[in-house]
């Protein structure tokens, strides 16, 4: 594999990953309303969400899903409900108050935050897909695994420092004042795009 194409897929990746989708809109509502660091714990587990992915578009995972059409059909529709559960949560709960910036020590505990990102990564299986498209046009038969783990390693880097960037844009004091005043409205916005987001998913 030449410098290039390695550059090429990591440049598509960090396009891919910066693209507004389900994984976007929670890391932005969970800055604003929760702070900055369980918006971090969400960078990390994105990251990780993208590695697996990638990983299982190395090991045949898009084939698969071309061969067998309905084991893809049942991945879009568990991962769909997920994320509209997760959209049905956040406008049931547009009501609750804004934790105060002060008591603001963990409102969500990282484990927690961790777990809902890769949840939310892995609820969508259209990344195995993009990987898989991406890998089989540009990586050569043959590359060293210790190519394929740098690879991995930067795909993991470009998604979580993407998103460690929007948590502390969206952590910030200016913007969760802006949002504890449209708190309600914003939540069920976000909520909504969520839910938007995941029946697509599973319907498409």
């Amino acid at each position: 594999m030449t410098l290039t194409i390695f550059l090429s897929i990591l440049a598509l990746h960090f396009v891919a990953a910066m693209s507004p989708g389900p994984s976007f809109v929670v890391s932005v509502r969970t800055a604003a309303s929760e702070g900055f660091r369980p918006a971090g714990g969400l960078a990390v587990a994105f990251g990780l969400g993208a590695v697996i992915w990638a990983m299982a578009a190395m090991f045949g995972l898009a084939l698969m899903f071309e061969v067998v059409p309905r084991a893809y059909v049942a991945f879009k529709v568990a991962g769909g409900l997920f994320l509209a559960w997760i959209g049905y949560k956040t406008i049931r709960h547009a009501r609750d108050p804004l934790p105060d910036v002060v008591t603001l020590a963990t409102p969500r505990s990282l484990g927690n935050a961790v777990r809902l990102g890769l949840f939310t990564q892995l609820a969508n299986p259209k990344p195995a897909i993009f990987f898989g498209a991406v890998f089989a046009g540009l990586i050569p038969q043959g590359t060293p695994l210790p190519v394929l783990a740098a690879l991995l390693f930067f795909v993991f880097v470009n998604e979580t420092m993407w998103y460690v960037f929007v948590a502390l844009v969206f952590s910030r004091k200016k913007a969760r004042t802006a949002y504890g005043r449209a708190k309600l409205w914003t939540d069920r916005i976000l909520g909504g795009m969520i839910a938007a987001f995941g029946l697509k998913i599973a319907t498409t």
